[in-house]
């Protein structure tokens, strides 16, 4: 099985903590050149510190705030004049507070949809062409397992989630003839900061404790269990390899089989 990415580079997004950050270092581990994507520079200067580069790859950073659509074009641009094009992205961005969607205002639609349909759509824009030109590329979505079924409570992340799902079946469709693939990781209850925020939120809001409401959660899982980061990184790591060249269009539950449909 060929999952060696030697000679090739990723742009990972939302990469400073988390599944992103894991899957920027599950991908260096199998020789790609990283650039990460995020907000905070002394945190990307952290994660870069700490990337392998046993294969001899040279890792950077690009410090931009993904609620600045026009910012981000023009980092990304000025980026692509400097270096050759990524051959794999991996789009993956925090998502919005939680909350019943009857009751949330449209701005809050709007920026989540900024943030997440419209920057990954940029970002692919960008990158396309180079991934035309090596014939080999990989378009790596991480959003949420309310793709097939919402998530009480996470009204405008459903939503939106769901766009991006659309969003990327409709581009695997235009890109496939040209050893293109777009995918989309679904992770489920994984132990994240973004679950901590959505636990406590939970607790507050039923009067429950946070224990009772994580003993709730995982009860809802086969696993029994919490999902690691890493765990999701090498579903998202396989789909970028060679090894996964017909696999494409797909979203891929990494949930420990909670989602209920086939």
């Amino acid at each position: 099985m060929n999952l060696n990415l030697e000679g090739k580079s990723a742009m990972v997004c939302g990469s400073t903590q988390g599944i992103g950050r894991a899957i920027a270092e599950e991908l260096a581990n199998m020789g790609a050149s990283i650039t990460l994507v995020a907000r905070d520079i002394s945190k990307l200067r952290e994660v870069k510190g700490g990337l392998s580069t046993d294969k001899k790859q040279t890792h950077q950073f690009i410090s931009v705030d993904f609620s600045n659509p026009i910012e981000l074009r023009s980092k990304i641009n000025e980026y692509l004049t400097e270096n050759p094009s990524p051959q794999i992205l991996v789009n993956n961005t925090g998502g919005p507070a939680g909350g019943a969607i009857i009751d949330e205002p449209y701005i809050k639609f709007m920026d989540t949809m900024t943030a997440h349909l419209e920057c990954n759509h940029l970002l692919a824009q960008a990158l396309v062409p180079g991934m035309k030109a090596a014939k080999f590329g990989r378009i790596i979505n991480i959003i949420s397992t309310s793709v097939y079924v919402p998530i009480p409570g996470l009204g405008v992340s459903n939503t939106v989630r769901g766009a991006v799902a659309s969003w990327a079946k409709t581009l695997s469709l235009e890109l496939g003839s040209f050893g293109i693939t777009v995918n989309n990781v679904l992770p489920g209850f994984t132990d994240t900061a973004r679950l901590e925020g959505i636990i406590k939120a939970k607790a507050q809001k039923t009067g429950k404790s946070e224990e009772e409401v994580i003993a709730a959660m995982k009860k809802e899982t086969p696993a029994q269990r919490f999902g690691e980061a890493t765990e999701t990184a090498a579903a998202a790591a396989f789909l970028a390899s060679p090894a996964a060249g017909y696999i494409n269009g797909v979203s891929l539950p990494v949930d420990g089989g909670r989602t209920g449909c086939i």
